[in-house]
C-alpha cells in the first residue's frame, strides 16, 4: 500500500504496515501502577536477561549501547545501594520466591462469576482463570509488577503477548486491609468480551505498561502477523532509564560523562517570608521532562529518544483535559504528576523533582512535614496563624496542600499541583477541596466562609483558570471571553493555557482565529501543540500561514501534526515547504506505524488516506483498526462516511447497525446510523437514533442541536424549538443553538421571539455574518405582517 502525496512526491513514498496512535489509558481507570511509558533508542552489546520474553536481540546503533545498572554499581556504590529495593529496583522482576508477594497457596478468589486459582507447581508460579474465550485455563506467572501498595502479575499468551491479570495483591499490612486478593475492577461485571478484561489491549504489557517498567525498552509490534518480541536491556527500571546509555562512560568514564538530569539544589531562604528561593535561576527542564517521560499521563511518539532529549520529541502529554482533570486542574483520572505540577508554584518558582525525592531511592528527602520544611520556615507555617488549626489536630500540609484520590482500590497519590485550598471555587464550579475532605459534614460554602474569614485579603476573590475551563466545557455564554483571558495571561500555567486554547477551537470565529495564531507564537511548545490542534478546522489559507513554519520544528509532536494540518494543501506551499511537509509526513506515518497494536493509529492513517482521495488504502485502514479494536467506534463511523461517499450506503447501514449492537453506549454511532437512514429516506426510524444519541451523550450541544434540526425538517416544528430552548438553557454559548432558534422562529412567523434570540447572538458574536444578516431581514419582516 502506497502514499502517495499530491502529483510530485518528491521522492516520499511509503510502505505502510497499518499502525496507531495509542491512548494512554482505559476510560475506567489506571492500569498499573507506572502504567505510562517511557521507551529509549535501543543499542548493540546489551547482556539479554534469561527472564525476559521471547524477544529478538537489540538493533546495533553507533554509540548508544546500554550496559545495564550492574555495569554502574562498582563505582557508583551509594546511589546503587540506594537504589536497591526501591520502586524503581521493583517495578518489574521475575516471578520468583523472593520477588512474589502474593499467596499462591491454591488460593482462590471469586469475581463475576468466575473462581480463580492461583498456585505454585514445579517451581513455577501460575493462575487458573477466565481466558480469551471465557473459559477457565491456566496460564503461566512470568514477571511481578510493583511492590507498594500492590502487586500485580504478568501472564503469558501466544505471539511475544503478556497481559497483566486485574486480580492483584494487595500489599498493604493485614491491620490496614491488605494481605489480600481483590479485583481492579470492583465495581463493574467485567468479562471476556469487555475491552477491560485482561486479555484485552488495555491490560497488554507489551503495549500499556512495559517501556515505564524496564529499561531500553522495544516493543517491537509486528501487524502480519499480529506478534510481538519485544525486548530490554534491564528488567527494571536502572541507571540507564534516566541518565542514558552507559558505554562510551564505562569505557573512558574520565572523558565521558553521562546526561546528569537533575538540577542544582540551591536555595536560599527568605527570613522575611519564610519562602527559600533559588539563588539562580533554573535554566533547564530536563530533570523534570526525563521524570516526565514516566510520570505523566501522554501518548507515546517514538522508542528514538534518550533521557535529556525534550520530552515533545517523545511524548505528547495530555493537557487539563474533561475526564482527566477537575476544571481547576485538580486530579480526577490517573494522570502520574506531571500535569499537575506543571499547574504548580512550585514549578514556577523553579522546583524540580529532586529537591523533594531522592532519584535513586524514590522516597521523600525528608518525613511528613519535614519535606516541606526544607523550602518553608516551620515557624512561619506549622502555626495556627497560617493554618487556623489547633496545635493537636493541625493536618499535615499535604492533607491541605496535596489532596489524594485513591487508584486501583488500594493506592493513593497526591495532587502535586500544590494548590492553596478554594472550597469558594466548589461553590462556584464544583471541584472537590482540601476542607471537606477532612469536615464531611460541612458544606462547601461553610468552608469557603470560613478560608474567607480567616484570610479577608486571600485567594477566594481572586479569578482562577478554573472557571474558564469550566465555562469553556459547559458552554457557558462567557466561554469565549474568559479562556482568551487564560491564554493571553503569560503568568496562567502553560498547560492551562493550552487546554484554553483547546477548547476554544471547538467553535471558531475571528476571535477565536486571532487567539490561535497568538498561541502558535507561544513560548512554550505544549501551547503550540494545542494550537496546532485546531488548525485543521480553519480556513485554507490561514490554515498555511498558522501551520508551514513548523513543518520544520525541532520537535516531533509540532512537525506531526503540523504536517496532518497541511496534508491536503502541498499543492499550495513553496517548493521548499513541500520538502518539509514530506519530511514531517515521514514522522507523522512514522508516529502511526510505532504503534501498529492499537486501533487509532490504523484509524489516523485511514482519516489521511481519506484526506488525500485513497478511499481503497483508507477503507483498509479503518478494517484493520476494527479488526484490531472491535470497540473502538469512531473507525465504523469513518468507514461509513467513506461507504456514502463512495455510493455504498446499504454497507454502511448494515456496519452502523452492526457496531450500534456491539456498542451500544456511544453516542456516535446512533446519530450517524441516524443519518445515513436519512439519507436513505427513513426519516420516522432516522429521528429514534438521533434522538437516542442526544440522550447518550447529554453533555453535548451539537447533539441536541441536531435533533432540535432534524425534528423541524420532520415537521415537528414545536417539539424541535422546545428541544433546542432547553438546549440553549444549557449551553448557552452554542452559536449554532441560537441561529437554529432565531431562524425557526423567524419561519414560524414570530418575529419578536427570533429578534430576541438574534440579539443574542449579536452580543455573543457582534461580526457573525449570519447574525447580522437576520438583524436586517427581521424588522422589515415584522412590519410586513398584516
Amino acid at each position: 500500500m502506497t502514499l502517495s502525496v499530491g502529483r510530485d512526491t518528491s521522492g516520499f513514498t511509503a510502505i505502510l504496515p497499518l499502525a496507531v496512535s495509542r491512548l494512554a489509558a482505559a476510560s475506567k481507570g489506571g492500569l498499573i501502577p507506572f502504567a505510562l511509558a517511557v521507551v529509549l533508542s535501543l543499542a548493540a552489546g546489551c547482556e539479554r536477561s534469561s527472564d525476559s520474553p521471547p524477544a529478538t536481540d537489540f538493533a546495533q546503533a553507533a554509540e548508544v549501547v546500554f550496559v545495564g545498572g550492574q555495569a554502574c554499581a562498582g563505582c557508583h556504590a551509594d546511589e546503587a545501594l540506594s537504589w536497591t529495593g526501591s520502586h524503581h529496583d521493583g517495578a518489574m522482576q521475575p516471578a520468583r520466591p523472593d520477588t512474589v508477594l502474593g499467596d499462591f497457596d491454591n488460593a482462590e478468589f471469586s469475581y463475576n462469576g468466575v473462581t480463580s486459582v492461583l498456585f505454585e507447581r514445579d517451581g513455577e508460579f501460575g493462575m487458573a482463570t477466565d481466558g480469551p474465550s471465557g473459559a477457565l485455563e491456566e496460564y503461566r506467572v512470568t514477571h511481578t509488577f510493583g511492590i507498594e501498595p500492590l502487586q500485580q502479575y504478568l501472564l503469558e499468551l501466544p505471539d511475544g503477548r503478556h497481559q497483566a491479570s486485574s486480580i492483584a495483591w494487595d500489599t498493604r499490612p493485614a491491620q490496614l486491609g491488605g494481605q489480600r486478593w481483590f479485583h481492579l475492577y470492583p465495581d463493574d461485571a467485567v468479562d471476556h468480551e469487555d475491552p477491560l478484561h485482561w486479555t484485552g489491549v488495555f491490560q497488554s504489557w507489551n503495549t500499556m505498561c512495559a517501556e515505564c517498567h524496564s529499561t531500553n525498552l522495544e516493543k517491537n509490534y509486528s501487524a502480519d502477523p499480529q506478534s510481538f518480541a519485544t525486548t530490554w536491556s534491564s528488567i527494571d527500571v536502572d541507571c540507564e532509564a534516566c541518565h542514558g546509555p552507559g558505554s562510551a562512560h564505562v569505557a573512558s568514564p574520565e572523558q565521558v560523562s553521562l546526561a546528569l538530569p537533575a538540577a542544582a539544589r540551591a536555595w536560599v531562604m527568605d527570613e522575611a517570608t519564610g519562602i527559600a528561593a533559588r539563588s539562580t535561576p533554573l535554566d533547564s527542564a530536563a530533570e523534570i521532562e526525563v521524570c516526565a517521560q514516566c510520570h505523566s499521563r501522554r501518548a507515546q511518539l517514538s522508542d528514538e529518544f534518550l533521557p535529556g532529549q525534550p520530552l515533545l520529541d517523545g511524548f505528547r502529554p495530555a493537557l487539563l483535559d474533561e475526564g482527566l482533570y477537575h476544571a481547576d486542574g485538580q486530579i480526577l483520572d490517573e494522570v502520574y504528576v506531571y500535569g499537575s505540577f506543571l499547574q504548580s508554584a512550585m514549578h514556577a518558582a523553579g522546583v524540580t523533582c529532586s529537591d523533594c525525592h531522592d532519584p535513586h531511592s524514590t522516597g521523600l528527602r525528608a518525613n511528613g512535614n519535614a519535606v516541606c520544611g526544607t523550602c518553608h520556615l516551620a515557624s512561619t507555617f506549622e502555626s495556627p496563624r497560617h493554618h487556623n488549626h489547633r496545635e493537636d489536630s493541625a493536618p499535615d500540609c499535604v492533607d491541605c496542600h496535596m489532596r489524594a484520590e485513591i487508584y486501583m482500590v488500594v493506592d493513593p497519590r497526591r495532587d502535586h499541583s500544590f494548590r492553596v485550598p478554594r472550597p469558594d471555587l466548589s461553590v462556584r464550579i464544583g471541584v472537590p477541596n482540601a476542607c471537606n475532605d477532612c469536615h464531611r459534614d460541612e458544606t462547601a460554602a461553610w468552608a469557603a466562609e470560613q478560608v474567607a474569614g480567616w484570610f479577608p485579603d486571600g485567594r477566594h476573590s481572586e479569578f482562577h483558570y478554573g472557571e474558564a475551563i469550566q465555562a469553556g466545557r459547559a458552554w457557558q455564554a462567557d466561554r469565549v471571553p474568559l479562556l482568551e483571558r487564560v491564554v493571553t495571561d503569560a503568568q496562567t500555567p502553560a498547560i492551562a493555557r493550552a487546554t484554553a486554547v483547546s477548547l476554544l477551537g471547538n467553535q471558531l470565529d475571528d476571535t477565536v482565529l486571532d487567539l490561535v495564531g497568538l498561541a502558535l507564537l507561544d513560548d512554550d511548545p505544549i501551547v503550540q501543540l494545542a494550537a496546532l490542534d485546531v488548525v485543521p478546522g480553519v480556513p485554507e489559507n490561514l490554515r498555511i500561514d498558522f501551520a508551514q513554519r513548523l513543518l520544520d520544528a525541532p520537535l516531533r509532536a509540532l512537525r506531526s501534526s503540523a504536517a496532518r494540518a497541511l496534508a491536503t494543501l502541498r499543492p499550495r506551499l513553496s517548493a521548499r515547504r513541500q520538502q518539509d511537509l514530506d519530511a514531517a509526513l515521514e514522522d507523522h506515518i512514522a508516529v502511526q506505524m510505532f504503534n501498529a497494536d492499537r486501533a487509532q493509529g490504523h484509524f489516523n492513517l485511514g482519516s489521511l488516506f481519506d484526506d488525500l482521495g485513497q478511499p481503497g488504502d483508507a477503507e483498509q485502514s479503518y478494517l484493520e483498526a476494527i479488526e484490531r479494536e472491535p470497540g473502538f467506534a469512531a473507525s465504523y463511523i469513518n468507514l461509513a462516511d467513506l461507504y456514502r461517499r463512495t455510493g455504498r450506503e446499504d454497507e454502511a447501514l448494515q456496519l452502523l447497525g452492526n457496531a450500534l449492537a456491539m456498542i451500544p453506549e456511544d453516542a456516535g454511532l446512533p446519530f450517524a446510523l441516524g443519518l445515513s437512514l436519512v439519507r436513505s429516506g427513513r426519516q420516522t426510524e432516522a429521528l429514534e437514533f438521533i434522538e437516542r444519541a442526544a440522550e447518550l451523550a447529554p453533555a453535548s450541544p451539537y447533539y441536541a442541536y441536531a435533533l432540535g434540526v432534524a425534528l423541524n425538517s420532520a415537521g415537528e416544528s414545536e417539539r424541535a424549538l422546545a428541544v433546542l430552548g432547553d438546549a440553549h438553557e444549557q449551553f448557552p454559548g452554542y452559536r449554532e443553538i441560537l441561529l437554529a432558534l432565531a431562524t425557526m422562529y423567524r419561519d414560524g412567523g414570530e418575529i419578536e421571539v427570533a429578534l430576541v434570540y438574534t440579539r443574542r447572538l449579536i452580543e455573543l458574536w457582534p461580526a457573525d455574518p449570519d447574525a447580522r444578516s437576520l438583524l436586517a431581514e427581521l424588522p422589515s419582516l415584522d412590519r410586513s405582517r398584516p
